[in-house]
This record gives C-alpha cells, structure tokens and sequence, in this order.
C-alpha cells in the first residue's frame, strides 16, 4: 500500500538502525514529542532497534493524556446538566475525574455521546433544538482547526444551541517549558508531525537558534521515525543544530494557511492553562473570541473550575515530562491497566502507559530495564 508499506520496510529499518550506531557512541536522550510517535516506537519495536546509547523520551504530545483532572471534572459537570447533550471523541470519555468519568456519567443516566467530528455534534444540534448540545474540544493545533470550521459554520447558520467546552492547547509553548525545564536535559527532539502539517516548521526555529537543540519534524511510519533519528545524530556528530523536514511529504514550512486563518479568526490565547505533569504555561491554550462567547460553554455553564491533584499513585505528570518510563510507575500493570486507567497516559492509545504496556512489555528495553538495579527504577 503507497505511503505504508514502503515505510514499514524491515531490511531498511536495520540498514537504517546500523547507520545510527557507527555516528556515535555518544549517551543521547531524544524526546519524541507527539503520543502517535510515542505508538509508533513501542508498536514496531524501535528501541529496540536503536543502540544502547540512545535513548527515547517520551513527550506530552498526547492531548487527552494532557488534560487535568480539574478540566475532566468540569466536562462531566456540563455533562451532568439535564439540557445538555455532550458530546466527545471516544478515548476522552474513560479519563478518568476526581470522582467519576464521562463513561460513568453516562451509565448513571448524563446523555453523553462519541463523535468523530465537531461536525457531528452540530448536526445534533440541528436535530435537537429543545437541547442544548456541549462538544468537549481537545487536542493541539492537529483537531482545533475543525472545531474552528465547525463554530464558523454554527455562526453563519445561527445555531443558537451549539457550544464547546475548549481545551485546545499549544505545542510550542509546552516546547518551551520542557526547555526550560531544570529537571530534563535532553539532546536533540523528533518533532512532531500532525501539528507541523497545520503551524509548518517556522514556529521551531526558537528551538536551535535559542537552545541550539535540533529538532527534525517527523512521520508516523517507522521508518520516518529511524531517519529522523539518523538525522538528529548526524547534527549532533556534525556539531549543528538546525530544523529539518523530514515529513517533507505533507508538512510545508509556513504551514497549511487556510487553517491557520480560521484558528485566528476563532481563537485567542488564553493567559495560561494548566497542563496535566507541566504545571500552568503562559499562553497555552486557546480559548473562543470574544465575538464568538455565545458558543463559550464556560460562559452559558456553571462548572467547579477546580485544581485537582492527581491520585497520589499515579505517576503520570513524571512521565508526561519524560522524567520516569512508564514501568517506573508504582501502578502501571497491576492497579493501572488499559481496562482499569488511574491515569490520563493509560487512557489514550497515544498515552506512554497504553502504548507501553500493549507492545513494549516484552522488549529489550523491559529486559533492560528490569536488569537495572531497583534503586534506578525507583
């Protein structure tokens, strides 16, 4: 099949692995910012490909992973409204609250739906005129242009029942506080994909110019992410730091326009937004403008809007900052499962607990790991 199977070859996978073991002997630590790399690398075995000295970190780049508990707790307030009909993407409704989740409020009697699309949910909007209908917006720049389109579209129809529960957030300011970061030193970074094909490359030039870290923007078949790997290491071996485009086949350097235009028109940035392990960052997440408030949830609901800690067992913020593995949490396994989630980053198929515990169990790298001495995986 174009585009997959030429990217999922094996003999170019280990052609490729060789090649980055005689660049250097070097210890590198390179975080892969996007969940759907984080998926890739444990799916395909890539660390395991990867030689000993280079080690893959793994970012907040899963926005269901992201989100705290205070804004899950909120969604299911809005959801628990009679009036309301709220709808939101699959994996978003088994995050687990403080107390509950929208699954849960929805076998307790909440009419919560799963959509595939803001579209869907002002469809029913349309076909619901006595209720009103609440879609819970998550995600980077990758799913908030659609929710942009789809508030534009409910504006120039005049739907009077539609709004949306915002929580798009921002890849490059969470770029900058893991930078800033004392905790995490890292060496080079595989960009992420999805986002780049909306924002371009451009908006990463702060990364080498500032931090003089390189930083390749990346595919999501494994053998993009090899070569990104391979060219981070060759910037590194050749002293460089500079942004590379190796998802040159969809993301273009000034990014996709049109979208861009629609977020601008919709959304403001708000002063900050708090981040499930980063804490609150300036300029984050995005909130509607002001011409638009009447399709703002947060203004025609009443929600706690509560900081919430997370359980103290879980240990989801560390991983989120890439600063503990997934199997250094005291939970992941045996409490926290897929089935069972005390955690956001075991709820989504791009969360580094769920992608770890469905393929990455049984490899080298556990192997690795469990040979460690317990104080190190402590």
């Amino acid at each position: 099949m174009k585009f997959i199977d030429e990217y999922r070859q094996s003999e170019l996978a280990r052609v490729l692995a060789n090649k980055i073991s005689r660049l250097t002997t070097q210890p590198l630590k390179l975080m892969e910012v996007c969940g759907g790399h984080t998926h890739t690398i444990f799916k395909y075995g890539i660390e395991d490909l990867l030689p000993a000295n280079i080690e893959m970190i793994h970012g907040p780049g899963c926005p269901v992973c992201v989100i705290p508990t205070g804004r899950v707790d909120d969604a299911i307030a809005i959801a628990q409204q009679a009036e309301v009909i709220f709808t939101t993407f699959g994996d978003a409704m088994r995050v687990p609250g403080s107390k509950t989740s929208l699954l849960n409020a929805k076998a307790a009697g909440a009419d919560v739906r799963m959509v595939y699309s803001p579209l869907d949910a002002l469809k029913l909007a349309r076909k619901n005129p006595d209720r009103q209908v609440v879609f819970f917006a998550l995600g980077f720049e990758t799913t908030s242009p659609s929710t942009a389109l789809t508030v534009l579209q409910a504006a120039k129809d005049g739907i009077e029942n539609f709004s949306i529960f915002c929580n798009h957030i921002m890849i490059v300011p969470a770029l900058k506080a893991m930078l800033d970061s004392p905790d995490l030193q890292l060496d080079g970074f595989v960009g992420p994909g999805h986002v780049s094909t909306v924002i371009g490359t451009r908006c990463y030039d702060f990364v080498p110019q500032h931090y003089g870290k390189p930083l390749v923007v990346t595919g999501f078949e494994p053998l993009d992410i090899l070569q990104s790997v391979y060219m981070i290491v060759t910037q590194i071996v050749q002293g460089r730091a500079e942004i590379e485009n190796q998802y040159g086949r969809v993301v273009e350097r000034n990014g996709n326009q049109r979208a861009l235009e629609a977020l601008f028109e919709v959304f403001d940035a708000r002063d900050y937004f708090e981040w499930r392990g980063l804490g609150s960052i300036a300029h984050s997440g995005m909130k509607l403008r002001h011409q638009y408030a009447k399709f703002d949830a947060e203004l025609k609901f009443s929600v706690p809007g509560l900081r919430v800690a997370d359980p103290k067992a879980c240990q989801c913020g560390e991983i989120l900052k890439g600063v503990k593995k997934p199997w250094e949490c005291k939970v992941f396994g045996t409490a926290c499962t897929p089935e069972t989630p005390i955690g956001s980053c075991m709820v989504s198929s791009e969360g580094a607990c769920a992608a770890y515990y469905n393929f990455g169990r049984l490899s080298k790298i556990a192997e690795r790991a469990n040979t460690q001495p317990v104080a190190a995986r402590i």
